[in-house]
């Protein structure tokens, strides 16, 4: 009789463990579909549906850190940016042990018009940049503005105009207070700052050895927290020594000056035809692109001074630890702009 008992709860033993695991196994997640409908009125809203065996939650990634979490599956995101794009949307199941299992789609979505536009200024009056949007620093700064740059930046009209729907920021050979070049650097502070967005800048680059354009933003809270604790990002840097390399990088306490947190990437015709550098930038993830080929990501969090509001800057430098040596032939050299864009989703 005692055989037997033993011989019973052995069995029960086996059964349970087996049944554990069957239940185990049915709580991962499989057999996980996406399934879309793509607005045609060019808002660029998509509606996303997914299912899983075993599922009890859904996020869905769209690519550029913005994630919607929610439980039944069934979610709408609207892409901002004007034109036709194809995107990379991640959906992940999870079952109730957080096991999970993942699908990448792709959708292909356009927008018309100026879907999410924030602030912008396309420079369409001819004259000098508009006061409500643009401020001058004006001066050499600290040091050739701590890079021992050569310019000292004007608000003159020689400097700094629009014409025929461009922004041109020229250096100039000339001296003035002691410097041998003018130039300018056009910024948004105190007029507008905004926290995460796509920043678009459309720019021909100038091309002559010793110059230095450079598109990027500044933390707002700078005259407080000083640099690079208020943290900076680099949309487009170049330098005429090296024609068509361009330059998106992230300066930050640990992370600045020679060993920011940046990289390049090669184009064509910088110098000689316009092109678009471009930000994203949100709470997970700060993404920098040329004529959207994207070549720089870092991922974005509270260890970083990334999370609060920044301004925008266009400024022309000349020469510097960046710029180097200036040709002694050098007379003049025009950054323009086309426009500038901010979109918030």
């Amino acid at each position: 009789m005692k055989h037997f008992k033993h011989v019973f709860i052995l069995l029960l033993a086996i059964l349970t463990i087996n049944g554990c695991k069957k239940e185990s196994a049915n709580l991962t997640p499989s057999n996980i579909k996406v399934s879309t409908e793509i607005s045609t009125d060019g808002s660029g809203n998509v509606s996303f549906t997914a299912t899983a065996d075993n599922a009890v939650t859904y996020d869905f990634d769209f690519g550029d850190g913005i994630v919607n979490q929610g439980t039944t599956g069934a979610t709408t995101f609207k892409f901002a940016v004007g034109g036709t794009y194809t995107y990379d949307v991640t959906v992940t199941a999870y079952g109730s042990t957080r096991l999970s299992v993942k699908k990448t789609i792709q959708v292909t979505v356009t927008v018309t018009g100026e879907q999410g536009l924030f602030w912008s200024d396309e420079f369409n009056t001819d004259g000098a940049p508009d006061p409500l949007k643009w401020g001058y620093d004006i001066g050499t700064g600290s040091g050739g503005w701590g890079n021992s740059e050569l310019e000292y930046y004007t608000n003159q009209a020689s400097n700094a105009f629009i014409k025929d729907g461009i922004l041109k920021i020229a250096a100039v050979k000339e001296s003035i207070s002691g410097s041998q070049y003018t130039s300018a650097r056009l910024l948004t502070m105190n007029k507008f700052s905004f926290k995460y967005g796509k920043v678009v800048f459309r720019a021909k680059l100038p091309s002559k050895v010793g110059t230095w354009p450079a598109l990027w933003l500044l933390g707002s809270n700078i005259s407080d927290a000083g640099w690079p604790a208020c943290g900076e990002m680099d949309v487009m840097e170049h330098r005429g020594s090296e024609l068509n390399k361009i330059f998106g990088t992230l300066h930050y306490p640990g992370r600045s000056g020679g060993s920011a947190n940046g990289n390049t990437v090669m184009i064509q015709n910088a110098s000689t035809e316009f092109h678009t550098y471009r930000i994203d930038w949100s709470s997970a993830l700060i993404n920098i692109y040329v004529d959207d080929q994207l070549f720089h990501t870092v991922s974005n969090s509270s260890d970083i001074p990334f999370n609060h509001d920044f301004f925008i800057i266009m400024n022309f430098a000349m020469g510097g630890t960046f710029g180097g040596t200036i040709d002694p032939a050098f007379t003049s050299d025009t950054l323009q702009v086309d426009y500038v864009k901010v979109y918030k989703q």
